[in-house]
Parts: structure tokens; C-alpha cells; sequence
């Protein structure tokens, strides 16, 4: 089989968030700032630190920041092929650049690059084709953090659970007890209040109000062996947050085992 890494691909967008230059650099590239809006990070903040995002238990994805220049651009790799199982000296890394401009309404443009090469086989357009979506609805948490607590280090909550049925029709169950309504619309569940800020295809960004304030993100991915994985994140914004994630969190993964399709 031919190693020839001659297959380009990219994905490229750009979004507009509230905030000063400082403020969204501090989003965008520091371990704090990442793992409130993102994924639990671990950054070293300099040219050539290293860079550990975690998916998961015994998941993550490790990379370099090869630019450093705040608080305008940084630009970090990350071996794509590693996280698919691959060989990660048969690919390019994947380049991923956020460049950052101040605009003169208090906002900030964030544009945002991930390119690499491959060798064209069929695994790699399916990951390419599902980065942009799995990885744009977080920078509408994005958004929702630097609007109301730019600057706050998150505590952080996330359950999940593997339950058999449609995925549609379990994102609809999902909904319906959780009473989650069109976007700008009032949230009130398991003792929780809140306003849906994004409402997309089996997913729904959360702002918390109540009992302590976050983002939380409800979501369900659809599986190819008949089942489907239903579950929640949260990254929430209070002194008392990690006493609420001790006591609650049995129930929300109690509740997600629960969930089930309608006869």
C-alpha cells in the first residue's frame, strides 16, 4: 500500500464573540479558559508546550503548540491518525490555528483553520466530514462563556449512558422530560432552571441559572449497532459547584439510564 501523505483537506470557519482581546485569548489558549467552554485541557502556554485535550476515560488526543504569539494567534498540532487507531507516522498532524481580531463594537472575530494531509483512504474523508459538526456547536459555548463568565475557571460534569432505540425518538424523550422548548425559551428540570441558547440536531446548549450557573449541553449520538449513546456535560460557575456535582450527579446518571423510547 502506498504511504504517500499527498491528500489535502481543511476545514475553515470563522465566528464573532462578545469580549476585549485579552479576554478571549484567555478562552481560546489557556488550560482554564479551553476546559470551560471545550474539553478538560492541559496547556503549556509557550511555543513548543505540550498539549493534552481529554475525551474521555483513557481517551484523549495529545498535541504541540508550534505558534505562540498572544494574544492574536496560536496554532497547535494534534496526531489525528493516533485517535482513530492509525499509524500516526502515515499522516501529517493535524494543524488546527485560531487567529483572533478585535473588532470596534466590544466584539472579537475568531477565525479558526484545521488542515492536514492523508492518503485519501475512506476512514479519512468520514473523519474529516464529521469534525466540522462535532466540533462548531462548542463555540456557541464559547459565546455563552465569554458573555457571563469570561475569565471563571469551570467545574466540570459529564454522564452518559448506552440505551437501546431511534436516536431521534430518544432525543424527543429526552426533551420532553427535560422540557427543553425553542431557543431563548425557559428550562426547568431536576430541580434546575435555565434558557436554551442553541437548539440543534439532537443536541441543546442549556445556560444555567439555577441552582448554580453553567452551561450545560444535553445531546444524544446515534449509534450503528441499534443503540445510542444519551447524555449531558456541564461546565458550571460557582463556589459551591463541585458540592453540587457531589450530591446531584448520581441522579443525572440515574436519570440517563432511565430513558428509554415509548412502546
Amino acid at each position: 500500500m502506498s504511504t504517500t501523505v499527498d491528500v489535502p483537506y481543511r476545514l475553515e470557519f470563522t465566528v464573532e464573540v462578545p469580549g476585549t482581546l485579552e479576554q478571549v485569548w484567555q478562552a481560546i489558549a489557556t488550560a482554564k479558559g479551553m476546559s470551560a467552554w471545550f474539553l478538560p485541557t492541559e496547556l503549556e502556554e509557550r511555543e513548543g508546550g505540550s498539549l493534552h485535550f481529554s475525551m474521555g476515560p483513557e481517551l484523549g488526543s495529545d498535541g504541540e503548540v508550534v505558534r505562540w504569539d498572544p494574544p492574536h494567534r496560536i496554532v497547535y498540532q494534534e496526531d489525528w491518525a493516533a485517535l482513530m487507531g492509525k499509524d500516526p507516522d502515515a499522516l501529517s498532524p493535524l494543524t488546527s490555528e485560531f487567529v483572533v481580531e478585535a473588532t470596534s463594537g466590544g466584539t472579537c472575530v475568531v477565525r479558526v483553520t484545521s488542515s492536514g494531509f492523508g492518503r485519501g483512504d475512506d476512514w479519512e474523508q468520514e473523519w474529516w466530514d464529521t469534525l466540522g459538526p462535532g466540533w462548531m456547536p462548542f463555540f456557541d459555548n464559547l459565546r455563552v462563556y465569554l458573555a457571563h463568565f469570561a475569565g471563571q475557571e469551570a467545574t466540570r460534569f459529564e454522564a452518559s449512558a448506552s440505551r437501546t432505540g431511534d436516536a431521534d425518538a430518544l432525543w424527543s424523550t429526552m426533551r420532553t422530560e427535560l422540557g427543553i422548548g425553542d431557543e431563548g425559551t425557559t428550562v426547568t428540570a431536576r430541580g434546575t432552571t435555565g434558557t436554551v441558547e442553541r437548539l440543534g440536531e439532537r443536541q441543546a446548549l442549556v445556560r444555567l441559572t439555577q441552582p448554580v450557573p453553567g452551561i450545560l449541553d444535553v445531546y444524544v449520538w446515534a449509534g450503528d449497532d441499534g443503540a445510542s449513546i444519551v447524555g449531558l456535560r456541564a461546565s458550571l460557575f460557582s463556589a459551591d459547584a463541585a458540592d453540587y456535582v457531589q450530591r446531584e450527579e448520581p441522579g443525572w446518571r440515574a436519570w440517563l439510564q432511565g430513558i428509554t423510547v415509548p412502546a
